[in-house]
């Protein structure tokens, strides 16, 4: 029985700004190859009505070991033991994460990859590799469109779910093309594209062309949406971004009278899924804050789990089936800072928001697919004994059956069980706070002077919530590694997500997974 390709080679009719390059595209065919032999392998597999890919930002192998312990670790356990759940997915496989022009990847040409079938250019989205990065002239020729634009046009339900800005990278090449990843409101586009009306991400979001649009968007960034003389609901000393004086939430509203824009916990809470088939919710002026940190807000955030479990419900009401993205974003930004102790919270409730959709749907009808766009150089080190705490200073096991006592350097200094490659945490530093414009919050180390050697840990507490991890090489901000990470999967099609592939395949093999049968 041969599949008909909804999406791929039956190719979108997108407007007259782009097309559909692909067809000629050598990454686009080498994976159309690549999946037709693992169906070849596989054989027949149902048919996936709906698809849930969840895509941890920065989350490689290390972190989820890391987050594993500590799951395990909360739970009163020694931790090493203890599985997260897509952990216990019965397919697992490898992805090569390298850009076009990169050896270590940037989230906006690998996700363009995950969600378009060709990999590109680092710091571009929704475009393939001859893309001219800033020049907006080059965007139309180079257009590729998304698994979110073609399944929108077969008449499914999308949402898109993430604790980051939704104008942010991953979220944004779900249903944005642009020459530059921050070209996420018009004030950020370059003076030639804002001067030729090229449209800016967040308006890109709120004009989709496919189908009916996006159905349900979660995550942060209302600075991206509401114009330079608007305060901002939540944060009034915040004011919005866009020069071009449109308040897109409203814009969104007027689109769909029948659906929600909201901003608040309380709202979100009184969302019956029910009634709801449209549902906008910008819960931050920029990315929705640290899971550790959320019960601070002012307004109220939602958890990511809890996010999910609302996208879910609204859009399984769908007659044609789903496809939802749910990004755990703010992984990446604590791994930037170096923060493991953020980093593996997030993970964990990312783990946690993967069970609300296995708890939530069929799984003879949902392809659930876990995996992340890169990963960060967190390091596990030092021979430590069994069940110490993950964050904590690693302790080894003596030869002669003592007690476990700490490990020592070459000057006699502890050293924790988790480090970084390079990032701030070099100074030593043991506190974040917030840094930056205060529409772009980020954490960054209190002072950052490179230190002279190693710091003295021995009356640090490195399970703190603010301590940085140590890291090797001295740098502002920690960068993304290069090596491969995992993809899970579950459900019909899981089959296809084995070995080790190239970051491009996993768009055809959701394709694949999506195909209906000819006769339907």
């Amino acid at each position: 029985m041969r599949p008909c390709w909804a999406f791929g080679l039956i190719l979108l009719a997108l407007p007259a700004s782009g097309g559909d390059t692909r067809a000629s595209d050598p990454w686009f065919r080498s994976g159309r190859v690549a999946v037709e032999r693992a169906r070849a392998r596989v054989g027949p597999t149902p048919r996936a009505r709906n698809v849930i890919l969840f895509l941890g930002d920065g989350m490689g192998m290390s972190t989820i070991t890391a987050a594993r312990i500590f799951a395990g670790q909360q739970a009163g356990n020694p931790g090493e033991e203890h599985q997260l759940s897509f952990e216990r997915f019965p397919n697992v496989g490898l992805i090569k994460t390298y850009n076009t022009n990169q050896q270590v990847p940037d989230s906006a040409g690998t996700m363009t990859a995950i969600v378009s079938g060709v990999k590109t250019k680092a710091g571009v989205l929704g475009v393939d590799d001859t893309i001219v990065f800033d020049d907006w002239t080059s965007v139309a020729p180079a257009r590729v469109p998304t698994l979110f634009e073609e399944a929108e046009e077969r008449g499914l339900a999308t949402g898109i779910v993430t604790t980051a800005r939704i104008t942010h990278a991953t979220p944004a090449a779900c249903y944005g093309h642009a020459a530059h990843r921050n070209w996420e409101t018009d004030s950020l586009l370059s003076h030639e594209a804002r001067k030729h009306d090229f449209p800016d991400l967040a308006r890109q979001l709120v004009e989709f062309p496919a189908g009916d649009g996006i159905d349900v968007v979660l995550g942060g960034g209302r600075v991206m949406f509401l114009p330079a003389n608007a305060k901002d609901p939540e944060e009034p000393e915040v004011a919005g971004l866009r020069f071009d004086e449109r308040n897109l939430m409203e814009e969104w509203q007027k689109r769909y009278p029948l659906g929600r824009a909201i901003w608040n916990q309380a709202q979100f809470d009184a969302v019956d899924p029910r009634g709801t088939r449209k549902l906008l919710g910008l819960f931050d002026p920029s990315h929705m804050d640290f899971e550790l940190d959320r019960n601070s807000d002012k307004g109220g955030e939602p958890s990511l789990s809890e996010m999910t479990a609302k996208a879910i419900d609204i859009l399984r009401q769908s007659e044609e089936g789903f496809l939802l993205l749910v990004e755990g974003g703010r992984i990446d930004h604590a791994h930037h800072a170096n923060n493991a102790h953020r980093a593996l919270v997030e993970t964990v409730e990312f783990a946690r928001a993967v069970q609300v959709a296995l708890d939530r749907t069929n799984r003879a009808e949902t392809l659930l697919v876990v995996t992340a766009d890169h990963s960060h150089p967190l390091n596990l080190a030092g021979y430590v004994t069994r069940g110490n705490p993950i964050l904590g200073k690693a302790r080894e096991n003596p030869l002669d059956g003592s007690e476990p006592k700490l490990a020592l350097d070459g000057a006699g200094r502890p050293y924790a069980t988790l480090s970084y490659g390079l990032g701030p945490g070099h100074t030593g530093a043991t506190e974040l706070q917030p840094a930056g414009p205060k529409q772009f919050p980020h954490f960054e180390p209190k002072s950052f002077e490179p230190a002279q050697g190693r710091p003295d840990l021995t009356e640090v507490d490195t399970t703190d919530p603010g301590y940085l991890q140590e890291a090797l090489v001295p740098r502002y901000s920690g960068t993304h590694s290069g090596e491969d990470v995992a993809v899970f999967a579950d459900g019909p099609g899981a089959a296809l997500f084995f070995g080790v592939q190239e970051q491009h395949y996993l768009y055809h093999a959701l394709v694949e997974a999506m195909a209906r049968p000819a006769e339907e």
